[in-house]
């Protein structure tokens, strides 16, 4: 008998539009592969919706605090619901960058220097020497991220928005300069590294979701020793938060600095991006894995206790 997948998609994160993409590929995917599929808008009724609809296995194609933070997947705990991606520690670690880059250090990862401040503090002086970054503590997407360079004057203001909904704590951290690379783990493999490329700045949102945001040169053009640094990176953050399933590690990497260059872990997605721009099914699709051989892959690997 055919499993019945509830694929859990929106939400009211400032990342359901990218959520909801997620959620209705992976789902027509899914039904490709033979699935019985309900797609579910995720609301605060979400645990009696649930128990009404009975599914095998609930799909998280959520994307930001409440899905990926841990939450949800206490609640699917609680139901007894297999589910995919990683559990409830995982999750939250990984959303609070400030607590995974603890985990990174002792696991020997290289990670950069930052703080934690105000976003008041931030915004009313330089507390570190330009060029560094601004970001939410806890958000995707690159929501709330700003580069603050070296010939800036003052921080940026925008941090002071009374719609600012990232928190009251940011953190700060050095900007390394370089290359930004990406690997995917797939259970314990990791998958092939990605170069992104954009125009853009740095890899923000139109970066991520907008067509012709940004270019991925899979496998990305640096050298075999570098290329199998960061699979094994990749493979330590993800054992170190204890994550399961897909992962997604993203990192910068200034080859100017010194003979091997400056490789640091940015931080790990535990639910990335599942849209038709995004890089996880690219590295599988490199890897000789099709869409719905990825998706079926997560649903089977499914489980509680995570």
């Amino acid at each position: 008998m055919e499993k019945h997948v509830a694929v859990l998609m929106g939400g009211w994160s400032n990342e359901r539009p990218v959520s909801l993409k997620t959620g209705a590929g992976c789902a027509n995917a899914l039904r490709q592969a033979g699935y019985e599929v309900s797609e579910v808008d995720v609301g605060r009724d979400i645990a009696n919706v649930l128990t009404e609809l009975r599914p095998d296995v609930a799909f998280n194609a959520l994307h930001g605090p409440f899905g990926e933070s841990g939450m949800v997947q206490g609640l699917l705990e609680l139901l007894q619901l297999p589910y995919t991606h990683s559990g409830v520690l995982a999750s939250a670690l990984a959303m609070d960058k400030h607590q995974s880059k603890i985990m990174f250090r002792a696991a020997g990862i290289p990670v950069t220097d930052h703080l934690i401040v105000s976003r008041g503090e931030a915004a009313r002086a330089h507390v570190m020497a330009p060029p560094y970054v601004i970001k939410p503590v806890a958000d995707g997407s690159s929501f709330g991220v700003f580069i603050v360079k070296g010939d800036m004057a003052h921080p940026p203001q925008e941090i002071l928005r009374e719609d600012w909904t990232s928190g009251e704590e940011v953190m700060v951290e050095r900007f390394i300069p370089g290359r930004e690379l990406t690997c995917s783990v797939m259970g314990d493999v990791a998958l092939g590294v990605t170069e992104v490329v954009t125009d853009l700045g740095f890899y923000n949102y139109e970066a991520k979701y907008a067509k012709g945001g940004s270019s991925h040169i899979i496998p990305a053009q640096i050298s075999s020793k570098i290329y199998d640094k960061v699979q094994k990176m990749s493979l330590a953050a993800h054992a170190a938060l204890g994550c399961r399933g897909v992962t997604r590690s993203d990192f910068r990497f200034n080859d100017a600095a010194g003979p091997d260059g400056e490789l640091v872990c940015l931080e790990i997605n535990t639910q990335p991006g599942m849209t038709e721009t995004s890089l996880v099914p690219e590295q599988a699709a490199h890897a000789g894995h099709s869409f719905e051989e990825l998706v079926s892959w997560m649903v089977e690997d499914a489980s509680c206790n995570r």
